[in-house]
């Protein structure tokens, strides 16, 4: 499998840098990896501190991957045992082709206890706190109320198959953590989201273009127009939805 000898070139390319452990969470070790489709979403840790030096070790090592037809969905983000236990700490990220800092949530902590799959070293256990259902719940409200609401306004963003395919997804799942306190595959959510009233042709067209046929199924129209019919469709029935989560929950 073509992933595999990627994720290979990058243990090997990591390994001058003495990792104390790599781990793959979301869907590669969820059990709901598409190839070609899903991204590669990684966590290393390495003995730190994270230098300059080593930053710009980790941006060469990336960069050395591009040529690999899965290296744009390959992402890492970068712990120390030092600088791992808050949630709330920004870490270097490679991603979307360059280096950022960003959090490792309390949902990517959660996936690394519960289904974590270990790529070397040590497991989770031991250099990342447990993330209590309290703190998941918090979190997934959060992340509904601060991040994906505002985005719903933001008409321009959903003509694009990514915002329409995380956006509802990313519902169904904190529908589920909340009510039931787990975590649930992408696939488990599309089937969660009739369930919840989203629209049957746009769940249909996630469907088709994750599992299925890349060509979405959509109405006799124009691309443009199939957009932007889906794009009004989906914020208008997202937007709402966050709302009653949010009141139900905040």
């Amino acid at each position: 499998m073509q992933t595999d000898i990627l994720l290979d070139r990058f243990l090997g390319a990591l390994a001058p840098l003495d990792p104390v452990a790599v781990w793959a969470h979301g869907s590669l070790a969820g059990g709901d990896y598409q190839e070609g489709r899903s991204d590669l979403d990684l966590i290393a840790v390495l003995p730190g501190p994270l230098r300059p030096g080593t930053m710009w070790r980790v941006a060469v090592l990336h960069q050395g991957l591009r040529a690999d037809p899965l290296a744009a969905g390959l992402h890492c983000s970068y712990l120390t045992p030092a600088t791992a236990a808050d949630p709330a700490r920004p870490h270097l990220t490679w991603a979307h082709q360059e280096l950022m800092r960003r959090p490792v949530t309390p949902v990517t902590r959660r996936e690394l206890h519960a289904f974590g799959r270990v790529l070397h070293g040590r497991a989770p256990a031991g250099l990342l706190p447990e993330v209590s259902d309290r703190e998941l719940g918090e979190f997934v409200v959060s992340d509904q109320r601060d991040f994906w609401r505002p985005a719903v306004d933001k008409a321009r963003l959903w003509t694009r198959d990514v915002w329409v395919d995380a956006g509802l997804v990313t519902f169904a799942r904190a529908s589920v953590t909340l009510r039931q306190g787990r975590l649930i595959s992408k696939r488990e959510a599309l089937a969660e989201l009739p369930g919840l009233g989203a629209p049957a042709e746009i769940v249909e067209d996630i469907r088709r273009r994750r599992y299925g046929e890349p060509a979405p199924v959509r109405p006799t129209a124009s691309e443009e127009e199939w957009r932007a019919h889906r794009a009004e469709s989906a914020r208008g029935w997202l937007g709402p939805a966050i709302d009653g989560l949010v009141a139900a929950h905040g």
